[in-house]
């Protein structure tokens, strides 16, 4: 899937779950700095951090990829 795409999905899921960008960074573990960037498109997600950010937003992999 393409960084854009990734990243409005997961902009789009942790608004929707009414989370902040810091707020989301404090669950996953990822700086708030680098939560940025992903949300952005400007890097591209490891698997390791996709589920983190999945983990906490209560939703599949499968599902923040738009599978």
């Amino acid at each position: 899937m393409e960084n854009v795409q990734l990243a409005s999905r997961i902009r789009a899921f942790r608004k929707l779950k009414g989370l902040t960008q810091q707020e989301l960074a404090a669950g996953t573990g990822i700086s708030l700095a680098i939560l940025g960037t992903i949300e952005r498109g400007n890097r591209k997600v490891s698997e390791q951090e996709l589920e983190r950010i999945a983990s906490v937003l209560n939703i599949s992999v499968e599902e923040m990829q738009g599978k």
